[in-house]
Order: C-alpha cells, then sequence, then structure tokens
C-alpha cells in the first residue's frame, strides 16, 4: 500500500473516529427545552446546586442527579436530589420536562404550594416530594397516566383529601398523603386506583368511616389510616381487600366490637388497632388466625377473658393486649404459641399468680406484666429465669408489699431490662442482681427499700440506665458509679430492636415509672433522688461523659459540688436540690453546652451564680433557699445594695487597679505632651506668621 493509500485509510479511520464521537455528543447533549426549564427550577431555589450552571453551553445531562435518554435525543428522564438541603419553592416549568419519568426532591427544605404543572406530566412514572415543607392544596385538574408511585407526605398540604387522583391515574401502586393536614371525609374516588397495592393516609384530621369503594383495591396489602379521626363501627366490608397484609387503624374513635371477618384474609398478618374505643371481646377469627404475626389492640375497652388457639396461630410474634379491661388469670397455654416473643399485657384486671407453665416458654423475649394484680414475686422470678432468651422483664406495680428476693440461685443469663418499680418492696438489694451481667437497665424506683447501694453496681458493663429513687437508702454514694463504662463510651449495641409497644407509663408528678416506646431510646440515666444518701458528690462522676440525666435531689449529701461534673459533656438534667451542699457554684459548669435543667435548691450554697453558658436560661427558682446572689438573678441574705457597690470583687478590685495605674498616667502623659506640642506650635508659628503679614 502507496503512502497515498495510507493516508486515505487514515483520514476515513479519523473521519469515522469524529462522526460516532459527534453522534455521541448529539446523543448526550440536554435538549433545548429541558435546559431552559431545569435553569428556571434552579432559579427558584435559594440553595446554590454543586455543579448546576446557568450557562447554556454546558451540558445539562452531566448535571448532578439528572439522567437523560439518549434514544430520545438526550431528554431529561430523571431529576433526583433528595437530602441536598434544598430551599425555596417550585414553579411551573416542570411542564418543560415532558419526558420526565422520575422526580424525586424529597427531604429538602422546599416551601410554598405545589405547582399545577407537577400534576399534568404524561410520562412520569416516580413522584416524591415527601419531607418537605409545601402547602396548600393538590390540585383540582390532575392527569397523570404513568404515575405509579407518588409521595408527598410529611409537608403542610391541606384541603379535602384527592381521592379524584385515582380519575386519570389508574396505574398508581403507591400512594402516601400521610402526615399533612387534609381534612373531612375520605370522599369516593380511589376504587379507581386499581392498582393500588399500599394507601398511607394517616396522621390527617380525617373524619368519618372509611370510604366503600376502598374495600375495592383487590391488589391492596398496606392501608394506614392511623392518628386521624374516623369513628363509627369498623366496616366489615374490610374482608374483601383480599390481599391485605397489614391494617393500621391506631389512634382514631373506632367503636363498637371488632367485625369477626379476619377468616376471608387469607395473607394477613399485621393488626394495630390500638387506642380506639372497641368493645367486646377478641374475634375468633383473629384468636385462630394461622397468619397473624403481629397483633396490637392495646388502649381499648375490651372484656372477659384472653383466650387464644395458639395451636392455630402459628405465627404470632408479637402481642399487645395492654390496657383493657380483661379479667381472670394471665394466659397460661401462651408458651404454645410457638413463635410468640414479645407480650405486653400490662393494665388489665387479672389475678393470680405468673403461671408455672412460663417455665417453657423458651421463645419469650419482652414481657410486660404491669399493673397486673400480681402477687407472689418469689415465685415469679422462679418461674421466669427459666426463661433462657428472656431480655426485657416489666413487673411495675404488682407484690405489694412483698419482699424483694435475696435467693442465691435466681440467674437471668439474658436479661438486659429489668424494671420493678412502684411495688412497695421491702428488703435490700439483692446479690443475685450481680449475676446480671448483662443489664443495660435497672429501674426499682418507688419501693421501700433500704440499706446501701452496692459498690459492685460499677462492675456492670453495659448498665446505661439506673433508677433506685424514692427507696430509703443510706450511707455514700458507692464510688463505682462512676466507672460506668457504658456511660464513659456508651457503646451499647442492639441485637434487634425492642417491640414498638411502651414498657412504662408517662412520668409525672402523679404517675411513677417511665413509658419509651423503644427501650433503648431511654435516656442514659442515674436517678438516686429522693432517698437518705449522705457523705461527697464524687468528683469522679465528671467521666462519665455520655450521661444525659444525673439526679440526687432530695437527700443528705454534703460537702462541694465538684468543678469535675464539666466533665460530663453530655448532660442534660443536673438536680442536686434539697441536700446539704456548700461552697459555690462551680463556674466550670457554664461549659454543659446542653444542660437544659438544673436545680440547686435548697442547699447552703453561697456566692454568686454564674452567669455563662446554660445559667442564663435558669429559672429563679433553681437556686433559691441558698445565700446565692447574681447580677440578674437573685439578692443574697443580708443584701445592701449601697454597701454591694462599696465592696467589689476581686476581679472587679484588680481591673479598676489597673485602670488606675496603667490607663490613667496614660491619659495624663498625653495630655501634658499635647499641650507642649500645642505651645511649641504656636510660638514658633505666631512670629512667622505675623512676619509674612508685614512683608504684604
Amino acid at each position: 500500500m502507496g503512502a497515498q493509500d495510507c493516508c486515505t485509510v487514515m483520514i476515513v479511520i479519523l473521519g469515522l473516529l469524529f462522526q460516532a464521537r459527534f453522534l455521541n455528543s448529539q446523543n448526550f447533549t440536554c435538549n433545548p427545552k429541558d435546559l431552559i426549564a431545569l435553569q428556571d427550577f434552579m432559579g427558584n431555589l435559594t440553595t446554590k446546586l454543586e455543579g448546576w450552571t446557568s450557562n447554556s453551553s454546558r451540558d445539562c445531562c452531566e448535571w448532578d442527579g439528572i439522567t437523560c435518554d439518549p434514544p430520545s435525543s438526550g431528554r431529561v428522564i430523571k431529576l433526583e436530589l433528595p437530602k441536598r438541603r434544598l430551599s425555596g419553592k417550585l414553579s411551573d416549568s416542570f411542564a418543560g420536562l415532558d419526558q420526565l419519568k422520575t422526580l424525586n426532591l424529597s427531604h429538602n427544605f422546599l416551601k410554598d404550594s405545589l405547582p399545577k404543572s407537577l400534576f399534568h406530566m404524561p410520562n412520569l412514572e416516580l413522584l416524591d416530594l415527601s419531607n418537605n415543607d409545601l402547602d396548600g392544596t393538590i390540585p383540582e385538574s390532575i392527569d397523570l397516566p404513568s404515575i405509579q408511585t407518588l409521595d408527598i407526605s410529611s409537608n403542610s398540604l391541606n384541603g379535602s383529601l384527592p381521592s379524584h387522583i385515582c380519575f386519570n391515574s389508574t396505574r398508581i401502586r403507591y400512594l402516601s398523603l400521610a402526615v399533612n393536614y387534609f381534612s373531612g371525609k375520605i370522599l369516593p374516588g380511589f376504587g379507581n386506583c386499581s392498582s393500588l397495592e399500599q394507601l398511607f393516609l394517616g396522621m390527617n384530621d380525617l373524619t368519618g368511616g372509611i370510604a366503600e369503594d376502598i374495600f375495592q383495591l383487590q391488589n391492596l396489602t398496606f392501608l394506614g389510616l392511623q392518628n386521624n379521626n374516623f369513628d363509627g363501627r369498623l366496616n366489615p366490608g374490610i374482608a374483601n381487600l383480599s390481599n391485605l397484609v397489614r391494617l393500621d387503624i391506631s389512634s382514631n374513635k373506632f367503636s363498637g366490637e371488632i367485625p369477626d371477618v379476619f377468616s376471608q384474609l387469607q395473607k394477613f398478618q399485621y393488626l394495630v388497632a390500638h387506642s380506639n374505643n372497641f368493645v367486646g371481646g377478641i374475634p375468633n377469627s383473629l384468636s385462630n388466625s394461622p397468619t397473624i404475626s403481629s397483633l396490637n389492640l392495646r388502649n381499648n375497652s375490651l372484656v372477659g377473658s384472653i383466650l387464644l388457639n395458639c395451636s392455630a396461630m402459628v405465627n404470632l410474634n408479637t402481642l399487645d393486649l395492654a390496657t383493657n379491661k380483661f379479667t381472670g388469670l394471665v394466659p397460661h397455654n401462651l408458651p404454645s404459641c410457638r413463635q410468640l416473643k414479645n407480650i405486653n399485657l400490662a393494665r388489665n384486671n387479672f389475678s393470680g399468680q405468673i403461671p408455672e407453665s412460663f417455665k417453657e416458654f423458651q421463645t419469650l423475649s419482652f414481657l410486660s406484666l404491669s399493673n397486673s394484680n400480681l402477687h407472689n414475686l418469689s415465685s415469679a422470678l422462679q418461674v421466669l429465669q427459666q426463661c433462657k432468651n428472656l431480655t426485657t422483664l416489666v413487673l411495675t406495680t404488682n407484690f405489694h408489699g412483698e419482699t424483694l428476693p435475696d435467693d442465691p440461685n435466681l440467674h437471668f443469663d439474658k436479661l438486659k431490662v429489668l424494671a420493678i418499680p412502684n411495688c412497695r418492696l421491702k428488703g435490700s438489694i439483692p446479690q443475685w442482681l450481680r449475676n446480671i451481667t448483662a443489664l443495660q437497665v435497672l429501674d426499682l424506683s418507688w419501693n421501700h427499700l433500704s440499706g446501701t447501694i452496692p459498690s459492685w453496681f460499677g462492675g456492670y458493663k453495659d448498665l446505661f440506665y439506673l433508677d433506685l429513687s424514692n427507696n430509703s437508702f443510706t450511707g455514700e454514694i458507692p464510688k463505682g458509679l462512676t466507672e460506668l463504662q457504658s456511660l464513659i463510651h456508651f457503646n451499647i449495641s442492639l441485637e434487634e430492636p425492642s417491640p414498638d409497644f411502651p414498657f412504662f407509663m408517662i412520668r409525672n408528678e402523679s404517675a411513677r415509672g417511665l413509658q419509651y416506646n423503644q427501650i433503648w431510646r431511654f435516656p442514659p440515666t442515674l436517678d438516686l433522688s429522693h432517698n437518705f444518701l449522705s457523705g461527697p458528690i464524687w468528683p469522679e462522676f465528671g467521666n462519665l461523659k455520655k450521661l444525659h440525666v444525673f439526679d440526687l435531689k432530695f437527700n443528705h449529701l454534703s460537702g462541694p459540688i465538684p468543678g469535675d461534673l464539666s466533665g460530663m459533656t453530655s448532660l442534660e438534667m443536673l438536680d442536686l436540690s434539697h441536700n446539704d451542699l456548700s461552697g459555690t457554684i462551680p463556674s466550670s459548669l457554664e461549659r454543659l453546652s446542653f444542660l437544659s435543667t438544673f436545680s440547686v435548691a435548697y442547699n447552703q450554697l453561697s456566692g454568686r451564680i454564674p452567669s455563662g453558658g446554660q445559667f442564663q436560661t435558669f429559672p429563679n427558682s433553681s437556686f433559691e433557699g441558698n445565700d446565692l446572689c447574681g447580677d440578674h438573678r437573685l439578692r443574697c441574705q443580708g443584701y445592701n445594695s449601697d454597701e454591694d457597690d462599696q465592696k467589689e470583687s476581686p476581679e472587679n478590685s484588680r481591673l479598676k487597679e489597673g485602670f488606675i495605674n496603667g490607663v490613667v498616667p496614660g491619659i495624663i502623659f498625653g495630655f501634658v505632651s499635647s499641650i507642649i506640642c500645642i505651645n511649641l506650635y504656636f510660638k514658633d508659628f505666631i512670629p512667622k506668621f505675623l512676619s509674612k503679614r508685614q512683608k504684604r
């Protein structure tokens, strides 16, 4: 091949490469119509989008969050910018993105109303604007023929529920309008969403009953209607939802008996119906359900005995029947429910003891029997120690006046949470507690326990919540509590989350105990208040960097408040009131930047109240009953304003001395120097000035 032929081949190859590069560039170049729409969208934001530019020469297909479709000449098909902290508003510019299939702007700070153009996009399949600050109403005209997922939950939208969305959006499968301010009744229309699988309308202000046409949704698997104002009887038409897996109607005003129709739901697994006004007993279709996994009927007015057919309920995992009016004995057959792990039967009208059959309850992990009129704590503990997988045991307000057993043979291998408060138990802290090495939460408050707090409490590696308040403990606070490793490092980890039902009642002036929907939301706490403890507050408590609540009020503690407590950098509540503490309030406590509740009232403290940090936010009642004073707080006993003006603090005295010794001489020197300079200036200037005048 000659040189000319070689050159020809090279030119052809280069031409082909150039053409391929050119075509490739053409395929991915942003469409001008889309570019204008995106620039308008960007112009309505008050935050800058990294990588976006108003320069039209820049290819918007390369912008962050943008996906283009080459076969459609570079048209934008996806705009995905979730969790970017975007603020601003949405405009009608989306009308230009007529090929858009996915629009996800969730978890931002977008405000104002929804543009009408968003609801007239023929190719849009996913629209997610959840978790923003959008308000206003949904447009009356909606035409989203391709939409499959629509989520506008967790905003501030209001008006009537847009059931008309289904008239022209029959392909929709996931629809969430939850956590807004929609009000009124559910109007007919949702039945037209024949493909709908998940419908979330919870946490609005909806009233009336469930619209009849919702029961036409044969593909529906999840229906969420919780936290509204629905009332009346639960419509038995619920049985028509043949594919229903989960129904949440909690926190409404449904009344009457629960319809006995659940046997028709062959896939039904989760019923959450707590906090309503249901009466009667548990329907047979639920107490014999082979599919039900979680049954939550807490906080209703259900009556009678609890009769569950455990041989049929082969999938039951969680049972919450607390706060009803059930009577009789604690069901002895519950261990026959072979998958049952989590039980909450608190606040009913049971009687008797924990059944002996519970010795065989090897799947049991969480058990709450608070306020159940139970007796014989010794037998209860003997039985429950046989439950080898028990991790949480809550027995609040039972066993009145009994003695806390001191049986050295008691052993709970996996127990992490033990709560037996408000039982008026007598005795002292037993040695067997020392053997519960996995313990993380211990609540023995509101009893009549006495003696000293054992030093071995400091040996718990994982203990982060200790409440021994309202007892009769004496002696010093064990120094071992300053060595609790979980309050120094807080590296608690869970194998699995606790079930979503409360174990404790809310604490206030009249209620004893605490409520937490999740055990592991407990604030790291040391509460030794309302006892007869004496001695000092150990400076080493400052090592507990992860402690949130430190409550020592109403004891007989003495000595100073250690300045080292400033090391408790996570502290939110510090109450040292009603003790015999002396000295001053350490100014180092100003460094506790998370401190929101503080009291040293009714001690023997004196001096000035620190004025920095959070101390400006605490009321006078936090300091009363002492000899404390401050610039904007309290007057000390025997306070005299004239004397106070004359008696200066060492700091002020040093400042004044520095001012007199340093600044004042400087001022005098400067004044004298100025006089001399002016005198010399005029002495030289005036003769020269007069001489010039004479020459003229």
